[in-house]
């Protein structure tokens, strides 16, 4: 399932990251790589809130969409 429906404060790992090779490139060097663990803090207006890798990172709800858990 994408991460956009994932509940808020759950530990995730992430199975794929999907879209475009640019897309893909720029979530992977946010952190966002297969078999990392990805906890939803918050969701705001369409932007996401996570925590990987010990950081905590904002993303469009469209990249959100492109990570699957």
């Amino acid at each position: 399932m994408p991460l956009t429906l994932a509940v808020p404060g759950e530990e995730n790992i992430i199975k794929k990251v999907g879209g475009n090779p640019q897309v893909k490139k720029h979530l992977e060097d946010l952190g966002f790589t297969p078999g990392c663990r990805v906890k939803v803090l918050t969701s705001l207006g369409g932007n996401v809130i996570v925590c990987v890798k010990d950081a905590r990172v904002a993303i469009s709800e469209e990249m959100a969409k492109k990570i699957i858990i």
